[in-house]
């Protein structure tokens, strides 16, 4: 099984930049060409939240437009940027959301379960698992107990060392390892709001950040930097799964993958299987 994430597009209404600067449609529309080239034959594109820039309709429209050569299926969870109505109309046709309240939902792909966390709390930048949500995820989880398990939310629930985004991530991070210590089929916990890949562990399980299409929050690991952005390479990352006979829910493994055109591929041997030197 592969799921591809891709997150923070930030989409502007049409001839806008964010920032003044980035234009964010462009790389999206870059990151679709990708992945529709490349990566047709995933079994999923999870987005994990920050769609739009400000939560406008017209921005969601944008957003909508740019993706819409993509085949597979879209499984979108709400950022900090996003406004929960205009995004629950605007993603409605993808996947069944709760009528009010938090919008977490449940998508299963083949013998994967991908619980989409919704962990945004409206108005902030932070986000929040409250106990509503941490009762609707015990409950999501325990209604597939055999089922190899992937939980994404867009707020990361660890420190990264970017201080002014550490003080914006999921609050109630020991509510949330709780829970999903009494759940060992979730292999992995991913996120976005960050804007690069990070790697760590939480709660005992692999856990990381995938990077923006866009612009890079910058490398600031001094806690008194301020913050700023770079226009990095963009990327995405491709989650695999297979059946392990050593592990009771099988492997994951995390690829990340810059989007773009390179050199290659060359092979490594010749035509006779000689090492090319």
């Amino acid at each position: 099984m592969l799921i591809a994430q891709l997150t923070d597009p930030h989409i502007r209404a049409k001839g806008e930049r964010a920032y003044g600067i980035v234009d964010t449609a462009t790389h999206l529309a870059a990151a679709v060409d990708f992945i529709a080239a490349n990566l047709a034959h995933i079994d999923a594109l999870m987005i994990t939240g920050d769609l739009v820039d400000f939560g406008e309709p017209e921005e969601y429209a944008h957003f909508l437009e740019i993706v819409a050569p993509l085949a597979m299926p879209l499984l979108p969870i709400p950022g900090n940027h996003d406004r929960r109505e205009a995004f629950a109309d605007a993603v409605r046709k993808w996947v069944q959301l709760p009528g009010s309240g938090h919008l977490s939902f449940v998508r299963d792909v083949g013998p994967l379960r991908l619980v989409m966390l919704d962990s945004t709390v409206p108005g902030k930048p932070h986000g929040l698992m409250c106990a509503d949500r941490l009762s609707w995820l015990d409950r999501a989880l325990s209604a597939a107990a055999d089922r190899p398990t992937i939980v994404a939310l867009h707020h990361p629930p660890f420190v990264t060392g970017i201080q002014h985004m550490d003080v914006q991530n999921c609050g109630n991070a020991d509510g949330l390892a709780e829970v999903l210590t009494n759940h060992p089929q979730v292999l992995t916990v991913v996120a976005g709001h960050v804007h690069r890949s990070v790697f760590t562990s939480f709660c005992g399980r692999p856990a990381s950040i995938a990077p923006s299409p866009a612009h890079a929050v910058s490398l600031a690991l001094c806690p008194d930097a301020p913050p700023t952005f770079h226009l990095e390479p963009p990327g995405l990352h491709l989650h695999r799964w297979q059946p392990d006979a050593t592990q009771p829910f099988g492997r994951f493994v995390t690829h990340v993958v810059p989007i773009g055109t390179f050199p290659g591929p060359h092979p490594f041997f010749d035509a006779s299987g000689k090492l090319i030197g």
